[in-house]
């Protein structure tokens, strides 16, 4: 593990070095993979933005897999469809939807990195369902902190995490940050 750095309020220390968030991915996405019923029209799609990262990775691995049709793939920003919009004194960078598939009928696999409140998971399908009418929606999470809000629960989690409700969980990725790994932000 990485050494304990100050940041703001907290301490900043990497809680999932890279050989461990490798081990924990590959278990994390051969459930998944195993699950999702073969033959059926299906879809990853990931919450921008950290979700979007890991579900386009997971989206890139299974076409590789796919012996035969290869799932679809979208990404969803929720920044309107959060219940605390009018909360926040900034405006949210909008960062645009991409769904080209069609929903209605279809099983989806909505991806994101971190669960914590249940409210982005909310916004998500409330988005997903202004597309049309799914068969299913599955959850998968990479790091699940608990203190729930509303009634959220994923079907596939790569890591339960206990927290502080004031702590901050970092995901970052190879893809953007040059390596995998988890940080935790919190108090001393």
């Amino acid at each position: 593990m990485a050494d304990p750095s100050p940041v703001g309020s907290g301490i900043r220390r990497t809680i999932i070095s890279s050989a461990e968030f490798d081990q924990i991915y590959r278990a994390w996405s051969a459930t998944m993979a195993s699950a999702l019923a073969q033959g059926e029209p299906w879809a990853i799609v990931g919450i921008k933005r950290g979700g979007a990262v890991i579900a386009r990775r997971l989206w890139g691995q299974f076409c590789a897999a796919a012996a035969g049709s290869k799932p679809q793939y979208g990404e969803l920003d929720i920044s309107l469809y959060r219940d605390d919009y009018h909360l926040k004194a900034t405006k949210p960078q909008v960062l645009g939807t991409s769904i080209s598939f069609p929903v209605d009928g279809s099983q989806i696999l909505l991806v994101d990195d971190v669960l914590f409140t249940g409210r982005t998971v909310r916004a998500a399908i409330n988005l997903i369902l202004d597309f049309g009418r799914p068969r299913r929606i599955l959850l998968g999470v990479l790091i699940d902190r608990g203190h729930r809000e509303l009634p959220i629960a994923p079907d596939f989690t790569g890591r339960r995490i206990e927290t502080r409700p004031t702590d901050r969980i970092q995901v970052r990725y190879r893809e953007t940050d040059g390596e995998d790994r988890v940080e935790l932000t919190g108090g001393t």
